[in-house]
């Protein structure tokens, strides 16, 4: 069986490293991205079950890039990502089709479980 696809985006690289590594320890495939322009482009190349999603990026933030995925991929789970709580944007997202939204600094045991609860979903 092939691993689940996750594709990390945020424009910090520590954030995505640190992500990469700790999910590629459990078995995912992972790809980073640390744009919405490069997102984009690995959403169509990779076809990830799961995006997690910085909101916050310089240029195209995690708002329209979540748009902008749900006009490639109806199905891939996204997980959006913040170090602000902000309760309209959180709202906003989960209208536009996020399954998830978690604030930084993440709490690691909860990220793992919404993961892996999301790419199960996704595959069943």
């Amino acid at each position: 069986m092939t691993p689940s696809r996750i594709l990390i985006v945020d424009d910090e690289e520590d954030i995505c490293s640190t992500l990469a590594d700790f999910l590629g320890e459990k078995g995912y495939e992972i790809f980073t991205a640390t744009s919405g322009e490069e997102a984009l482009r690995l959403v169509k190349e990779v076809r990830p079950h799961l995006v997690l999603l910085d909101i916050r990026m310089p240029g195209m933030d995690g708002i329209e890039v979540l748009r902008r995925i749900r006009g490639l991929d109806q199905e891939a789970g996204i997980i959006m990502i913040t170090a602000f709580h902000d309760i309209d944007i959180a709202q906003e997202a989960l209208k536009l089709g996020a399954s998830d939204f978690v604030t930084k600094p993440l709490e690691m045991s909860y990220l793992e479980e919404s993961v892996r609860v999301k790419i199960r979903a996704m595959l069943a």
